[in-house]
């Protein structure tokens, strides 16, 4: 039987995948082979030496120790795109926030608690024209970066009549798929500031997007232009940001990830991390981690890992033997010829390797034995082993 140890609250959409006859569910467990995480910081813990996998519920995994998970042979997955709608829907009300005086409107609304109902409609018609906004069709909307939520929000973009256009200078081939026909690709990050009315962000927060946008990106801005950041804090540089809305060259900035010094201002949509906050994208992201965290224990397929390669097929017999080892000449070879050694056929196998790691799996035409999998464990440079039947 599978241990699962949870962190956070889970849906229990995603649980309830976990067949009780094969997996103990529960966050006290002691040995768990895999963990499933939705915020909770694993820097901080220990990770037993039976984890095998750790699922993230959500697409950032800077709460997860990836550097030491990958050299302890542990995959880590993440669930690109579960949330994309989310936030996507997110994206669109902070724009027309930023658009319509919506806010503003509101709260003068709430100001007038001494003015009776004949008096009323006299006095917001008089005051409406303070709040009156602009219509984001017809205006310029800047992704940048192009992935799942980037591609959902540039289509939504050339929906609302908006012009798109985008910057990713990794796009994938899976990400252009995505991508409407419309939408127009940007060579820098200069060339999209300056052209666009809306800027929304989404990328990772990796060291290469570190303060991306800086104040030398913000200085290339189209003056009154909107900041939308629903990625992560660390992608803008927070003093330049406030910088520009102080030379008022920068319009709005709608946020998920506010400072102290941008809470009580104005010109800025602070909010408390929003962006997948709905029933709908934590079921999502719980099923689609569970679901590869199955995948991964019973089939030692991988699917949407940060730090392992893609490998995944079908099983040709019920006798699949999967290993982790250092991205080193000859390790591959080693394992065959013990295989061979032992009288052991292959009958198909995948060897797939991404930076430092290298990952296996390899269909038998016989179980392993305790013997086998001892004699791979012991090669140099192997990390793990694991028999699959």
């Amino acid at each position: 039987m599978f241990q699962i140890k949870t962190f956070n609250q889970i849906a229990s959409l995603g649980l309830d995948h976990f067949q009780h006859e094969k997996y103990e569910v529960a966050s006290a467990l002691q040995n768990p082979d895999a963990l499933i995480v939705r915020s909770a910081n694993l820097h901080q813990e220990t990770l037993p030496l039976s984890v095998r996998a750790i699922a993230r519920a959500g697409a950032g995994v800077n709460n997860v120790p990836l550097d030491d998970c990958t050299s302890k042979g542990i995959v880590v997955f993440n669930t690109p795109g579960a949330n994309a709608n989310a936030v996507k829907e997110l994206v669109l009300c902070a724009m027309l926030l930023c658009s319509r005086g919506a806010i503003e409107g509101i709260n003068h609304c709430r100001s007038l608690k001494d003015v009776s109902n004949d008096q009323m409609g006299a006095t917001l018609e008089a005051a409406k024209k303070q709040f009156k906004g602009k219509e984001i069709s017809g205006k310029t909307l800047g992704v940048i970066g192009l992935g799942a939520i980037g591609a959902n929000v540039a289509n939504m973009g050339i929906d609302l009549g908006m012009k798109v256009v985008g910057y990713d200078p990794a796009i994938s081939i899976d990400a252009a798929w995505r991508l409407s026909s419309k939408i127009e690709k940007m060579e820098n990050l200069q060339s999209l500031m300056s052209r666009c009315d809306y800027i929304t962000l989404h990328v990772p927060a990796i060291e290469a997007t570190r303060h991306m946008i800086d104040q030398n990106a913000l200085s290339h801005l189209k003056p009154g232009a909107s900041l939308l950041n629903f990625a992560r804090g660390e992608i803008v540089d927070s003093q330049a940001v406030i910088a520009a809305l102080d030379s008022q060259n920068l319009k709005r900035y709608a946020t998920d990830f506010p400072t102290q010094a941008m809470i009580s201002r104005e010109d800025v949509l602070p909010m408390p991390h929003l962006g997948a906050s709905t029933g709908e994208a934590e079921d999502n992201c719980a099923i689609m981690a569970c679901k590869q965290l199955i995948d991964f224990l019973e089939n030692g397929n991988i699917t949407n890992s940060v730090n392992f390669p893609p490998t995944s097929f079908e099983r040709s017999t019920p006798y699949r033997v999967t290993f982790v080892n250092d991205n080193v000449p000859g390790v591959l070879g080693h394992v065959l010829s013990i295989l061979a050694e032992m009288n052991v056929n292959v009958v198909d196998m995948m060897n797939k390797s991404r930076n430092n790691i290298a990952y296996n799996i390899i269909d038998l035409e016989c179980a392993a034995s305790e013997q086998l999998l001892a004699s791979i464990s012991e090669i140099e440079h192997v990390i793990s082993v694991r028999s699959l039947t």
